[in-house]
């Protein structure tokens, strides 16, 4: 994993088709490499989570190639590498865990390289049940975020209501996390742990398992909203 950043930060200095085709061997290279780790990686989080064992690299990886269709930003490539391990994969609308790689020099989308945990633009029926499952059970609810050493809870203020979302009440002692759109957990990590693969692997199933608490939490609600 360690010709990931070099890769990444060189692609966020010639973001075009031309460089990138040049280098399209040196990305396959490194493409097998996060193929490698991402079986790695699933085995890991089902000791713990067996509700993703049996996942593919296709249920938790992402493409290269950016979207542009409906982007004022018209590059190519993203210069980040995401893989995001949950029941059901991807596309499922479960919280899970992210692990993110990206140089903090390429005026970083997320701050450079880091581990997520939780739930990212769920749809309306899954948020109001989140929501109402925090003002509910808002006490469980902190205790697994405390239980998570290591991880912050990340206060997306860019998304966050700047008022309380229609029939919760203001005064709640967890207004400010119901008032939130998107519900995870944060821990940044030192690139250099990128320099050995089975140190970076032992290193994310370690700090993943403090937050299997957390994303059980979340997931209860998903499983409520499909429910009813």
């Amino acid at each position: 994993m360690k010709t990931i950043l070099p890769f990444l930060k060189e692609l966020a200095k010639n973001n075009n088709k031309d460089w990138f085709t040049a280098n399209k061997a040196r990305y396959q290279a490194i493409q097998k490499d996060i193929n490698g780790f991402t079986e790695n990686l699933v085995a890991g989080i089902a000791k713990f989570d067996p509700t993703i064992a049996g996942l593919t690299v296709k249920d938790c990886s992402y493409r290269i190639y950016r979207d542009t269709r409906f982007s004022k930003d018209k590059t190519p490539y993203k210069t980040h590498i995401g893989i995001f391990v949950c029941k059901g994969g991807k596309c499922s609308g479960n919280a899970g865990y992210y692990f993110h790689i990206e140089p903090k020099e390429n005026n970083s989308w997320l701050g450079g390289p880091m581990l997520a945990v939780g739930l990212y633009h769920p749809e309306p029926a899954v948020l109001k049940s989140v929501r109402e499952d925090i003002m509910s059970n808002g006490e469980n609810f902190l205790k697994t975020i405390k239980s998570a050493k290591g991880f912050y809870w990340d206060d997306d203020k860019e998304e966050k209501l700047s008022r309380p979302p229609k029939g919760f009440p203001a005064d709640s002692p967890y207004i400010e996390y119901i008032k939130q759109k998107n519900f995870s957990l944060v821990q940044n990590f030192n690139e250099k742990l990128l320099a050995d693969d089975n140190q970076l692997l032992n290193f994310c199933v370690k700090e993943f398992k403090k937050t299997k608490a957390f994303a059980d939490h979340i997931n209860r609600a998903v499983d409520f909203a499909r429910e009813e």
